[in-house]
């Protein structure tokens, strides 16, 4: 006869629709009632309201406790409920509300120049009239506070909330800032997901239009934690010309899809190179081929960044390139880059109000009848 014990350990191996963690691992099963010898009853409280992730868990679920002689399994879906504000991820909650609209900065690999985006991407948005903010998610490489010139600076703490730096006209925290230069991480998925949730609840956060958050790279943990804990805006997948890369902004972008995140645009990093002598600019890695990936994902590449010694040096001198050099190359697409953006992320606040105040009319009921 099946135990309780017996159930969960067979739970563990139910792994949420894409994700490579179990429900059990994700916090996910919040209680196993065993009815008698042939069946139970599972409490789940998920992140998705898809009905797709559902089925696919109960269908998950029934055929790995058949295994262990569960015949008749009755499963309590918990789901988010509908959001009250603009939102596109499927989470209804919202820890940060002070903030309007929350940009996931993400890459399907690393080393492809996401967090270098991110600080551009959000220094140009500061520099045409946004109330902006930074906060770095990666965990494990954290390379915002060097790349904004706030190294080795303390964090000013007020009552038990840390207060973000204020640079360049942007909010910026980073785990980075809070832990002695150099020390490693080494840190399991639910210490992952704690880190993130007091990253967004924990610092004073001023209203701000926009945060840019820069993730780990891939999907995991933080992506996840993320999505259930703000209603995010939308996404930008950060990539490289090179195939290799773009086979793996398919895994980041089929994240955005499967958490119901629209897709804010790619931005293809390494795109050229310009020669800082002649100022010519050569296809070294491969240009624009991330035109066809953006097809497939109903999105755009909203910027074609090159390969410029000056985007090197104002990353390790604390320097964004396009506060330091507006006139460089690089700058202006950024520049356009962030203006491109902004339109996506107001359109997509648009559409939600006006969701929002859309008046209801009950069935069979005219909307022009009065009483």
């Amino acid at each position: 006869m099946a135990t309780v014990a017996d159930i969960k350990k067979e739970l563990e191996s139910v792994l949420y629709p894409g994700f490579q963690k179990s429900i059990v691992e994700f916090g996910f099963v919040k209680d196993v009632d065993l009815v008698d010898s042939e069946s139970c009853v599972i409490h789940l409280d998920i992140t998705s309201s898809a009905p797709e992730v559902e089925q696919q868990l109960r269908t998950q679920i029934t055929d790995k406790l058949s295994k262990i002689g569960i015949l008749t399994v009755n499963i309590n879906v918990k789901k988010p409920e509908a959001p009250q504000q603009q939102s596109n991820s499927t989470s209804g909650s919202n820890i940060a509300p002070q903030i309007k609209n929350f940009v996931m900065v993400s890459s399907g690999k690393g080393g492809v120049g996401k967090s270098t985006t991110t600080v551009n991407l959000a220094v140009a948005a500061a520099m045409q009239g946004k109330k902006v903010g930074i906060l770095d998610a990666d965990i494990y490489g954290p390379n915002i506070p060097r790349m904004m010139g706030l190294n080795g600076k303390e964090v000013e703490v007020v009552g038990n909330k840390a207060k973000p730096f204020k640079i360049y006209g942007v909010d910026v925290m980073s785990m980075g800032s809070l832990m002695e230069e150099g020390q490693a991480l080494i840190w399991r998925g639910a210490m992952i997901m704690k880190a993130i949730q007091q990253l967004l609840r924990d610092i004073l956060w001023e209203e701000l239009d926009i945060l840019f958050i820069d993730m780990p790279p891939g999907t995991g943990d933080a992506q996840l934690t993320l999505a259930q804990s703000v209603p995010v805006t939308c996404g930008i997948n950060v990539t490289t010309p090179q195939h290799v890369a773009l086979d793996d902004s398919r895994r980041s972008l089929d994240m955005f899809k499967k958490l119901h995140i629209p897709i804010g645009g790619i931005v293809e990093n390494m795109s050229g190179f310009i020669c800082p002598e002649c100022n010519t600019e050569s296809d070294i890695f491969g240009m624009g081929t991330c035109h066809e990936l953006a097809e497939q994902y109903n999105t755009s590449v909203i910027g074609h960044l090159p390969i410029e010694p000056a985007i090197r040096e104002g990353g390790d001198a604390g320097k964004p390139v396009v506060y330091f050099q507006p006139e460089s190359e690089s700058a202006k697409r950024y520049m356009t880059a962030a203006a491109s953006l902004i339109t996506y992320v107001d359109s997509v606040a648009d559409q939600a109000s006006n969701e929002a105040i859309q008046p209801t009319t009950p069935p069979g009921v005219s909307a022009c009848s009065s009483h």
